[in-house]
């Protein structure tokens, strides 16, 4: 069979593109960001509280990995984001009995991304 009527885009199903697990916590962190910006200009609250939902499920699943013992990433870094996941959990609580806004969480996630990109964070 010929894979070539599979590529129908630059990185979709059949690429040679390969991704990484970075891209792949980027592309995680970027999705779940973006809801959270289209929650802020929605009417209601129903975004806001799907946005904060996925980005409570976002930073669970990141926190399982980082908890755990074959986690290969150094002490201090993975206790820096086990802090900012706490942070991220605990507010986005707040946001959902109103108590909070979602910039905290759309800073957060923006700094992890620049982090993942390589940027300099200051």
């Amino acid at each position: 069979m010929n894979p070539a009527p599979f590529r129908t885009t630059i990185a979709g199903f059949g690429s040679d593109i390969v991704r990484t697990d970075r891209d792949n916590e980027y592309e995680a962190f970027s999705r779940v960001t973006h809801m959270l910006h289209q929650a802020q200009a929605a009417e209601g609250r129903q975004a806001e509280i799907l946005a904060v939902d996925r980005n409570n499920q976002l930073w669970t699943i990141l926190a399982n990995d980082l908890a755990l013992s074959g986690n290969r990433m150094p002490d201090e870094l993975r206790a820096g984001l086990l802090s900012l996941a706490i942070f991220s959990l605990r507010h986005g609580h707040r946001v959902l009995i109103g108590e909070a806004e979602v910039d905290p969480l759309i800073d957060i996630n923006q700094r992890i991304m620049k982090g993942l990109r390589g940027d300099v964070i200051l």
